[in-house]
């Protein structure tokens, strides 16, 4: 079992960093009016594991902050994910 969870923090850390730096591109090419990224990408980044990255990169590059979708939802998101965390530990 250690090795098991040593390959989930492994792939949160990376889903967390690149969900960040997704987010940052975006507000990039938002700035630019360039090709952008569709915000359900955005959003699935974060329930596959980058909810905090998600969190971090609305915060950081002040993206997506004022849609209801992203300031509530990934907030939610990050609940849930905590919460799923909390019992598979408890049930473990």
């Amino acid at each position: 079992m250690p090795e098991l969870i040593k390959i989930l923090i492994i792939y949160l850390i990376v889903a967390n960093v690149v969900t960040f730096f997704v987010y940052g591109v975006d507000k990039w090419n938002a700035k630019r009016s360039k090709w952008r990224i569709r915000e359900a990408a955005l959003l699935l980044l974060a329930a596959l594991g980058g909810s905090i990255g998600a969190w971090l990169g609305m915060k950081v590059w002040r993206h997506k902050t004022l849609h209801k979708k992203f300031k509530y939802g990934i907030p939610l998101i990050i609940i849930l994910q905590v919460a799923i965390a909390a019992a598979v530990m408890f049930l473990s």
